[in-house]
């Protein structure tokens, strides 16, 4: 049980990523306040955890919404005694070059990823340092924290901003036993990548099975998408790490797409 005793919070979590993060958590002994925008789901979610035998508690949250986000990690801090672990995973995709995007998509795409990152950081931290027991603020990004892809801009922007506030957080958190890095997926078959696949294929001209070996897992070393079982287990090594000699870092998880 590498995370018995910790209480951890994953953003987005109902589904897709957040939500395997939010079961590897719970299988390896922490209480999971699943957080997202859907209570319905998040609900749901939370009674798969509990059937399986972990201990979780569903809430509302717009990551982009100060309050919701302090009131949402103050109930699971009061709820289960205190945050050692944030996942701030929450985010969508939209699909438009720079040229033609609007300002509109561009500022919902940027909040939700840049201001919802730093919203629940800020409250998770607030609490880590008061608590004194350190802890693990852990950023979803993506190979695109690192690279460029067309039609993707307000995206690419936005996950390269999560990699500065990872590195901030890293050397602020470090003198109160708080860790910070980024995990950077490749391409997951969650519904977010679903749903960019015959959007692109459309844009590119090309059929979607065209698409997916050509251009989307192209560079990878073996042709295989990334599984969101495989970004929950790296997210349960960061989180169970026992020392600040990792700190900092941003985890490509690609099949070699991207080995920076």
């Amino acid at each position: 049980m590498k995370l018995d005793g910790k209480v951890a919070v994953v953003t987005g979590a109902a589904s897709g990523l957040g939500l395997a993060i939010a079961r590897a958590f719970a299988r390896e002994g922490a209480r999971v306040g699943v957080a997202d925008l859907d209570l319905a789901a998040a609900q749901k979610a939370v009674a798969e955890l509990r059937a399986s035998g972990g201990e979780a508690m569903a809430l509302q949250m717009d990551v982009t919404d100060e309050a919701q986000v302090n009131g949402g990690i103050e109930a699971v801090a009061n709820a289960f005694g205190g945050i050692d672990i944030l996942v701030s995973n929450a985010g969508f995709q939209h699909l438009d070059t720079i040229a033609d995007v609007s300002f509109e998509n561009w500022k919902r795409i940027l909040a939700v990823h840049l201001d919802g990152g730093f919203l629940t950081t800020r409250a998770a931290l607030r609490h880590m340092y008061r608590q004194g027991r350190g802890g693990a603020i852990i950023l979803m990004g993506s190979i695109h924290s690192k690279e460029a892809s067309v039609s993707k801009g307000p995206y690419v922007v936005a996950k390269h901003g999560l990699l500065g506030l990872c590195r901030t957080v890293a050397k602020e958190g470090a003198a109160h036993g708080v860790r910070a890095n980024l995990i950077c997926p490749g391409f997951v078959r969650t519904p977010l990548v679903e749903k960019q696949i015959p959007e692109l294929a459309a844009r590119l001209g090309l059929s979607e099975a065209q698409l997916i070996s050509d251009v989307i897992l192209k560079t990878t070393v073996d042709g295989e998408f990334t599984a969101d079982t495989d970004i929950a287990e790296v997210a349960v090594f960061l989180a169970a790490f026992p020392s600040a000699a990792l700190t900092g870092q941003s985890i490509n998880v690609s099949h070699g797409w991207n080995m920076g």
